[in-house]
């Protein structure tokens, strides 16, 4: 499976944008999509996670309530609409595939958000 992630951008406090990440090659009904991020000087965080298959979903605490992912099977794509952004989402963000979500196999390369204060 390859992944390419899509949709980042400059966005002010408050403002929104959502991420893209299309996939070729087939995700199994029971794997994940999950988006993480690398904000500057800082470790990859788990961000969001969506089972393929649908319809389970969880969330980090820092996004739960501004952050949605969904996926599109049919064009086998996935999406993290992010709403209300504030300057802490700076960063890198990353779609993944995994079989869980401990464990996660295939990585796109990240598209930046910036949001300014």
């Amino acid at each position: 499976v390859q992944l390419q992630a899509s949709g980042g951008g400059v966005a002010q406090a408050g403002g929104s944008l959502r991420l893209s990440c299309a996939a070729s090659g087939r995700i199994l009904s029971t794997y994940y999509m999950g988006w993480f991020r690398r904000a500057p000087g800082k470790e990859r965080e788990f961000v969001a996670m969506i089972k393929w298959g649908g319809p389970n979903s969880s969330y980090s605490d820092s996004v739960k309530g501004r952050f949605t992912i969904s996926r599109d099977n049919a064009n086998n794509t996935g999406y993290l609409q992010m709403n209300s952004l504030a300057p802490e989402d700076t960063a890198v963000y990353y779609c993944s595939v995994g079989s869980n979500w401990k464990r996660w196999m295939y990585w796109g390369k990240g598209t930046l958000v910036t949001v300014s204060s």
